[in-house]
């Protein structure tokens, strides 16, 4: 499987769910907002709502700010929530596209990656379906590998960590189960 990412930052064969939480990747060179600071950063996530169960609109929901708070007691606290990620993996493989990769989506919060704060500034986030409890389906894998070789033929993407990584002891996703040796690319701490 080959991915591409045009010019604009878009997957040109992802479901394309366009987040209204995104804005212009900061340039402190460029005063004009300009998007300039370039993606050296890919941070794996993982997110199921409500947690633990897989499939329906909830996931897109949250991000396109739509999540309705009386549909599960969980909602109630995330729904007021303005995030996003780049990318969703379905458990199916499905690849759903948020944010262009050339504008910054909200997914990193407080966090840090090699002495540099703020990764949502240089980062693209790729959330996978699923939970830091069980293990991810191969077809997951697969694609987040395809997404990860466009995402470095488009952008000089250095390293390739998890949620946990760039926030230890706040996050912990993607998860125990999350078989890291499955994605070559990946930098694991020390």
């Amino acid at each position: 499987m080959e991915l591409t990412i045009d010019a604009d930052g878009w997957c040109t064969t992802a479901r394309r769910v366009e987040s209204p939480n995104q804005d212009a990747r900061p340039d402190p060179d460029r005063p004009d907002g300009a998007d300039a600071d370039p993606v050296s950063l890919v941070v794996v996530h993982c997110i199921s709502l409500p947690p633990g169960e897989f499939g329906g609109p909830y996931i897109e929901d949250l991000f396109l700010n739509r999540l309705d708070p009386a549909a599960h007691p969980y909602f109630v606290d995330v729904a007021p929530l303005r995030v996003s990620a780049h990318f969703v993996v379905r458990r199916d493989g499905e690849l759903l596209q948020c944010v262009p990769t050339v504008r910054r989506a909200w997914h990193a919060g407080v966090s840090s990656w090699r002495g540099r704060s703020r990764c949502n500034d240089f980062s693209v986030g790729i959330e996978l379906e699923g939970c830091n409890v069980l293990p991810y389906e191969d077809v997951q894998y697969a694609v987040l590998r395809a997404l990860v070789a466009a995402l470095k033929r488009r952008h000089p993407v250095a390293d390739v960590v998890g949620h946990s990584d760039i926030a230890p002891g706040r996050k912990v996703d993607p998860g125990a189960c999350f078989d890291w040796k499955r994605l070559p690319d990946a930098v694991r701490p020390d």
